[in-house]
C-alpha cells in the first residue's frame, strides 16, 4: 500500500458532466505530488487516450512536469483502476479500465473506491466527446473542499526582447487553453489560406498537422527543457534548437498555425544571446503552448471518419481466409 500524504485530497471535476471524483495523493513520487498540489487549482480541456484504452489525460499548466524526477515508475497496464499519474509529457492522467500500451508511468495518487463508477462514467462521456460528438469537456482539478479557479503560469526572462516573446506566448496560451484556437478551428472547418491539401483535400492536412504538433511539443520542446535542466552546454542547446524546431514549425505555419511559426522565428532569431535561464523560460513557455495546441488537435480531429475500420481478431481473420 502506498504511503499517503496526510490531508492531500484532490477533487477532479467535470462540471458539464456533473461528475466529481476525489483522489488521495501518496508518497510514491512525492516531488511530483508536491508540484501538482502547488499548481492547484486549474482547469483544462479533458482528453482521452486514442490508442491505449481506458485512460483520461489532459495537459496540466505545470512547466516543471517536463523535468521533475520520478522515483517510482511502472507499466501503467498493471496499475489499479483509478491510479492518477503525472507525466513528463505535461499530462495528468487517470486509468479507469483496461490499457494496452506498455508505457512506464509515474503514479501520484489513487481515486477513492466509492468514486470509481463516476470515473468510468466520465471516461465514457469524454470518449464520446473526443471521438464523435466533438463537444469539448473541461476538467477542473482543485484541492478537496477548496474553491476552484484557473491560471496559466507566466515565466519571465531577463532579456527584454525574450521576456516580450515569453509574454506573448503566455497570452496566446491563455486565449487558447479553454477555447478552441481560431487557427485550428478554421483548419478543421476546411478554411486553409495557403491552400495546403493536395487537390483541395482537408483530411491529409489535418493528419499531418496532428503528426507534427505532438512531437514538436512532447519531444522537441520538452526535450530542450529537460536538456537545459540536466546541464547540456548552451552552445549545444542552441544547435539542438535549430535542428529540432524550425522545419516542423514552418510546415505548421504553412498549414495555418501562423502564430506558432511567428513565435518560432522570434525564438530562433534571439538564440545567440540567450543565457541558460532565459533559454529555459522561453522553451518552457513554448512547450506549454504547443502542448495546448496538441490537445485541441486531438479534440477537433474527425476520428469517426474511419469508423468503418475496425480491428480484426485472429479468429476472425482465420474464418475469412
Amino acid at each position: 500500500m502506498a504511503a499517503t500524504l496526510s490531508g492531500r485530497h484532490v477533487e477532479i471535476a467535470w462540471p458539464d458532466l456533473g461528475i466529481t471524483v476525489t483522489a488521495e495523493l501518496d508518497a510514491r513520487n512525492a516531488v511530483l505530488a508536491d508540484a501538482l498540489w502547488e499548481a492547484l487549482p486549474y482547469q483544462s480541456l479533458q482528453g482521452h487516450a486514442l490508442v491505449a484504452g481506458s485512460h483520461l489525460y489532459h495537459v496540466a499548466p505545470m512547466p516543471s512536469l517536463l523535468y521533475l524526477p520520478a522515483t517510482t515508475r511502472f507499466d501503467r497496464r498493471e496499475a489499479p483502476d483509478g491510479t492518477v499519474f503525472c507525466s513528463a509529457l505535461q499530462h495528468l492522467g487517470i486509468k479507469y479500465g483496461t490499457l494496452t500500451e506498455p508505457m512506464p508511468a509515474s503514479p501520484v495518487g489513487q481515486v477513492r473506491p466509492e468514486d470509481m463508477a463516476g470515473l468510468a462514467e466520465a471516461g465514457q462521456a469524454v470518449w464520446d466527446s473526443v471521438y464523435s460528438t466533438k463537444k469539448p469537456v473541461l476538467v477542473e482539478v482543485r484541492k478537496a473542499g477548496r474553491g476552484g479557479g484557473h491560471r496559466i503560469p507566466r515565466l519571465t526572462a531577463a532579456d527584454p526582447e525574450v521576456n516580450r516573446l515569453v509574454g506573448d506566448v503566455h497570452a496566446e496560451t491563455e486565449r487558447s487553453w479553454l477555447s478552441e484556437p481560431p487557427e485550428l478551428a478554421d483548419l478543421h472547418r476546411g478554411w486553409i489560406p495557403s491552400g495546403a491539401g493536395s487537390f483541395e483535400t482537408v483530411l491529409p492536412t489535418l493528419l499531418f498537422v496532428n503528426g507534427e504538433t505532438r512531437p514538436l511539443g512532447y519531444a522537441s520542446y520538452g526535450g530542450l527543457v529537460r536538456a537545459v535542466v540536466d546541464g547540456m552546454p548552451l552552445d549545444s542547446l542552441r544547435q539542438m534548437a535549430r535542428l529540432l524546431v524550425g522545419t516542423p514549425a514552418e510546415f505548421l505555419g504553412y498549414c495555418g498555425l501562423e502564430r506558432l511559426w511567428a513565435f518560432t522565428q522570434r525564438f530562433l532569431a534571439c538564440l545567440d544571446h540567450l543565457d541558460r535561464d532565459d533559454f529555459q523560460a522561453v522553451v518552457s513557455q513554448l512547450a506549454l503552448y504547443i502542448n495546448c495546441l496538441g490537445g485541441w488537435n486531438l479534440q477537433l480531429f474527425p476520428w469517426d471518419t474511419g469508423d468503418q475500420l475496425r480491428q480484426q481478431r485472429p479468429a476472425e481473420v482465420s474464418r475469412q481466409s
